[in-house]
């Protein structure tokens, strides 16, 4: 069994991004921005009504504070400032969350914070401590195969692990950096194959041409990638083709 899930909430006030309403019928988890690096109260709102409405389970999309740069630039940040920071955004989505009838499942950072974590035992050390500190057993979505993981599972967080289908890999299991080249995928039919391959254990190819195995729970579709809605398409068909069940994780 596999989840798929989708950042989304990212529109600013005029500025649109994403097309969250046609990827919620592909997704079972959607990624909400909490206001740090995108999305605003209206954005976050009506977010929320429609995945609450479609019975997705939701996560906080917690980021740096970094609006201009879309949370996508490294900040040095200390343990606290992090604790403090996380459990602002997810209070934040929390309220939205109670106004209609559902609740935060899941935290998963963003951008720059999400690589700086995948390696950083400190600052994962310190986004756990976040998650115990709001309570409510909040999961905690992470890098499949980093140290993040060992890091957050040892403080009593459940982790679930994370794969991209439209993102490409280096030979040790990170995300190729967005200023390299292949760091997209953007044709659905190389999403549907990569995603039902990783689903299931089975090799893909990494960025140098080595294979790469990986072990996940929960797939994502970045909801800005051109095509989104067509590659989370391709992605739930090349599953179904495969046998793949999908369910949310939370």
């Amino acid at each position: 069994m596999i989840d798929v899930n989708s950042d989304m909430g990212e529109s600013f006030g005029a500025y649109v991004m994403g097309a969250d309403e046609e990827l919620l019928g592909y997704v079972t988890s959607a990624n909400i921005a909490c206001g740090f690096h995108a999305g605003d109260p209206r954005t976050i709102d009506a977010t929320v009504a429609r995945a609450a409405a479609g019975a997705i389970a939701i996560g906080a999309h917690v980021s740096y504070p970094d609006l201009v740069g879309f949370g996508r630039r490294s900040l040095r940040v200390s343990a606290d400032e992090l604790i403090t920071d996380v459990l602002y955004q997810v209070g934040a989505l929390e309220a939205f969350c109670r106004r209609h009838g559902t609740a935060v499942r899941y935290v998963k950072a963003h951008g720059a914070l999400y690589n700086d974590l995948a390696d950083n035992e400190e600052l994962a050390a310190a986004f756990a401590d976040a998650l115990l500190a709001y309570g409510g057993d909040l999961a905690a979505l992470v890098l499949a195969g980093s140290p993040a993981a060992e890091v957050v599972a040892k403080k009593g967080v459940r982790v679930v692990r994370e794969g991209f289908a439209d993102r490409g890999y280096t030979a040790g299991g990170r995300l190729v950096s967005r200023r390299l080249s292949g760091a997209l995928i953007t044709d659905p039919g190389a999403v549907a194959e990569r995603g039902w391959r990783i689903a299931t254990g089975a090799e893909i190819e990494a960025a140098d041409g080595s294979p790469l195995v990986l072990a996940v729970d929960s797939l994502c579709v970045h909801g800005d990638t051109p095509g989104a809605v067509d590659l989370a398409r391709a992605l739930r068909a090349g599953l179904a083709a495969h046998s793949v069940p999908v369910a949310p994780f939370a």
